[in-house]
């Protein structure tokens, strides 16, 4: 058995002993992944800091998408207000914590802009309403999905347009399994 092989069994035997065994394209052989993302996709899967729902989606890329967003991204930084929960601010010298009742739900202003909630919508659970389509478009192109005439101003879409289309469709596949939450009007200041 190769390296490569044994980590694949590693990932896929994990998955399954947490549970995640019925869900589709459970290994990272499955998702395409190679031997390095098959750990990023492990240690994404391991530092969600919300409940996944993984039912019918594929977790090997659900961790990838979790490593990219929680372990890189930043996503809570702009898409979580506040982003972290009461008594959870590691910049307090605290370990952090992030509020689950808020995680990715938007609400962070800045000046005239509101981040939006990238959790998912409707039964096909579409992280802020958009086809994978539509997410990849704005991330490459920077134009909102609600006004095509205006620019995602503080969202840093150039860099972000550049991910691999895989890295982009693992960060969509585990914004869907995240909880559903509504709009977050009114942070705290």
């Amino acid at each position: 058995m190769t390296v490569r092989h044994a980590r694949y069994l590693a990932l896929g035997s994990a998955l399954v002993l947490m549970g995640l065994g019925g869900c589709t394209k459970s290994t990272p052989q499955a998702a395409g992944l190679e031997p390095g993302e098959a750990e990023r996709s492990t240690i994404g899967l391991r530092i969600a800091p919300v409940p996944l729902d993984t039912k019918g989606l594929d977790v090997a890329l659900v961790g990838s998408g979790s490593y990219l967003v929680n372990a890189g991204g930043g996503c809570n930084d702009c898409h979580t207000a506040p982003n972290w929960a009461e008594g959870g601010d590691p910049y307090t010298g605290v370990a952090p914590k992030i509020d689950p009742t808020k995680y990715l739900s938007g609400g962070r202003q800045f000046g005239p802009i509101t981040s939006r909630n990238l959790t998912p919508r409707g039964p096909d659970r579409l992280p802020a309403g958009l086809t994978f389509a539509e997410f990849k478009w704005m991330l490459q192109t920077g134009e909102d999905s609600k006004d095509a005439k205006r620019l995602l101003q503080v969202m840093p879409w150039p860099i972000y347009g550049k991910l691999r289309e895989q890295d982009m469709r693992a960060i969509w596949e585990y914004l869907r399994a995240i909880p559903p939450l509504p709009d977050n009007p009114s942070p705290r200041p």
